[in-house]
């Protein structure tokens, strides 16, 4: 047993540690938003900007139009007008076009910074949010170090065993936390900014081209149902809604038909036992096990065929899932963490339960997993 005057030590350098922590977050909160500030007004003033390039390139589209109409009167008479008339309408012709093209470039320069912008102030904005909910659970954290020091040496020997699960469960919620950020900022989020910019874009055919409208419509309200499916896909890695309405089985048996469907791999689905609804911590976790070998079977086996059987035993809940794929080194996997599979047999051991993975290259894969069903 460590001493308790080493344990009271040691938590205090803790707490100075986290203090400064916090000091420092607090200051990454203050220097982000300053950065909305200032993105603020940059967009105000791109916002600003944007609109009087547009009424310029405007006037000159109706100079432009005055030109070609100048020239066109003057080719189509010339016995009526000079050499000079004629190269005089030219040369004024060409000049605004010149013109007009440099006011078109500028403002698709104007409008790609003003969506730059917004993507950063976005950005900032979550970044003060982050900060700001750190700061507090630091807080909380503090406030129960600080208040709990004798108490803290007696829970010592009991958290141990779990100090390393504990770790990885929290690097596993970040990792899961940045992996879902990550797809929000790098397709729904972009592709709402670029449904914006083409409603704009709209707006201005409707006033100069509505006869070209109907298109623009149709292909914008395609990309808008392609951003649905984006966010309903986010959606349901977060939390398979099919879980709640229909239960574990008829929920994998929906999933599995769906990848088969989707990616021409046959799927073989096994079940024996009865079909039941179970605590909702068993539930997800065989469903995010099985879902990830899944996924593994997409992304790496080259597989024709994958079989998933599962059991209802008295007590456990038995799951087999192989495939005929091309294999990989366990080992090596597991190091690298490629597949996921320290991730799986992390759901496993939270409820005290086991995954085991049975691999080698060009001999397919095998991973059972074992989630008992008693009270731990």
């Amino acid at each position: 047993m460590i001493e308790s005057g080493i344990i009271d030590k040691i938590l205090k350098d803790v707490i100075s540690r986290i203090e400064t922590g916090k000091n420092q977050l607090y200051e990454i909160a203050e220097e982000a938003r300053q950065e909305c500030v200032r993105a603020e007004a940059a967009m105000l003033k791109i916002k600003n900007d944007t609109l009087e390039i547009v009424e310029q390139v405007d006037w000159w589209e109706k100079k432009e139009k005055k030109a070609r109409l100048r020239l066109a009167e003057v080719s189509k008479n010339f016995h009526k007008f000079g050499e000079s008339d004629i190269r005089s309408a030219y040369e004024t012709a060409k000049d605004i076009q010149v013109q007009l093209a440099l006011l078109r470039e500028k403002e698709e320069h104007f409008k790609l910074k003003r969506f730059e912008l917004e993507q950063q102030y976005k950005r900032m904005k979550q970044t003060v949010e982050k900060a700001e909910s750190l700061v507090s659970q630091v807080g909380v954290a503090m406030k129960f170090l600080s208040s709990n020091l004798k108490s803290i040496q007696e829970e010592i020997g009991k958290i141990q065993d779990w100090q390393e699960l504990g770790l990885a469960v929290i690097k596993a919620q970040e990792e899961e936390r940045r992996r879902v950020a990550r797809g929000i900022h790098d397709g729904p989020a972009q592709s709402l900014a670029n449904i914006v910019l083409r409603i704009e874009f709209c707006e201005k055919i409707l006033e100069k081209r509505p006869e070209v409208l109907p298109e623009e419509l149709s292909q914008l309200k395609s990309f808008a149902r392609k951003t649905l499916e984006e966010i309903r896909k986010i959606l349901f890695d977060l939390r398979p809604m099919d879980l709640d309405d229909l239960g574990l089985i008829s929920a994998l048996k929906r999933f599995l038909m769906d990848f088969q469907d989707k990616n021409g791999i046959q799927v073989d689905f096994q079940f024996s036992g009865n079909e039941q609804i179970y605590a909702p911590e068993i539930e997800v976790a065989i469903f995010r096990i099985i879902q990830e070998c899944i996924n593994n079977v997409k992304k790496h086996s080259k597989a024709s065929m994958v079989r998933v059987n599962m059991e209802r035993a008295p007590l456990k809940i038995n799951a087999v899932i192989s495939d005929d794929g091309v294999g990989f080194n366990v080992e090596e996997g597991l190091q690298s963490n490629r597949f996921g599979l320290k991730g799986m047999r992390e759901w496993a051991r939270l409820l005290g339960g086991d995954v085991k993975i049975v691999s080698s290259p060009n001999s397919g894969t095998r991973i059972s997993a074992v989630i008992p069903l008693k009270e731990r």
